[in-house]
């Protein structure tokens, strides 16, 4: 029987996700995704369920979009785009809930977007950020250009996303990226710790005023998310690259850092 690509379990009021493609360094492809979503949107409405803790499985949290499936299909690139309802482009519907991502290892490109799109960042000293829009030839859709800048500053954010280069544990956490370094083996207990403690106020209250949070950076942002939008259509518009044909040299380079990162 195959492993679900998405794990889920239940500690009290919290539940705890894991992405479960370890092998792929849980690439998202559509499965991936929808599965994603599919589990999002029923805790949304479970009341049982206060926050939830987002991890993967393996050495890394989330390598981006599974390049195989993009260079074949390019299924897993449609599932971008902005919402209807005017709310901010992230690799899910909104999600009232308190969202704490679990960061266990490199967070790359849309892992990276992945991660930007929870609310509180726990990492073990492995955790790694890295956008490498620019080296896959893909436009970022899920706000990565908006709320990156946000956090660690425009200069960094500008930095990272022109050279691909890495962002490490240390300085994610004095950024305020990460909120707390922990060791691999104590990770997921120091995020449930996080959600469970989030879990025990009252729930009403803590949904309204994360909404008021969320509301207020939205604000802050402007039309940050639209045109964010604008440029990724205008891209692919342009005629993307899909079967990298442009990528070969510089993938290469970026699998290699990855990988000397994961075994540091």
């Amino acid at each position: 029987m195959t492993d679900p690509v998405l794990q889920q379990e239940r500690i009290g009021h919290v539940a705890v996700l894991r992405l479960n493609r370890p092998q792929q360094r849980n690439a998202l492809n559509v499965e991936l995704v929808t599965a994603l979503r599919t589990a999002l949107a029923e805790l949304a409405v479970d009341d049982d369920v206060r926050a939830v803790v987002l991890t993967g499985n393996g050495k890394a949290f989330c390598a981006g979009l599974d390049l195989v499936e993009l260079e074949t299909t390019g299924a897993n690139l449609e599932l971008g785009g902005s919402h209807d309802d005017g709310s901010p482009n992230q690799p899910w519907d909104p999600f009232p809930k308190p969202l704490v991502g679990a960061v266990n290892g490199p967070a790359v490109t849309g892992g990276l977007e992945v991660a930007l799109a929870c609310d509180v960042l726990v990492g073990s000293e492995a955790a790694c950020f890295a956008d490498t829009h620019a080296r896959v030839g893909v436009m970022p859709g899920w706000g990565l250009s908006v709320l990156l800048p946000q956090v660690v500053g425009r200069g960094v954010a500008r930095r990272m996303s022109l050279t691909g280069d890495y962002l490490f544990a240390d300085e994610a956490l004095a950024r305020g990226l990460l909120t707390e370094v922990v060791p691999a083996d104590e990770l997921v207990d120091a995020a449930v710790r996080v959600a469970t403690t989030i879990a025990a106020n009252d729930p009403a209250m803590v949904q309204a005023y994360l909404a008021s949070h969320r509301r207020t950076e939205l604000a802050a942002v402007g039309e940050g998310y639209a045109a964010e939008s604008a440029a990724s259509a205008a891209w692919m518009a342009s005629g993307f690259d899909r079967d990298g044909s442009r990528r070969g040299d510089v993938m290469a380079r970026g699998r290699a850092q990855t990988s000397v990162t994961e075994r540091n």
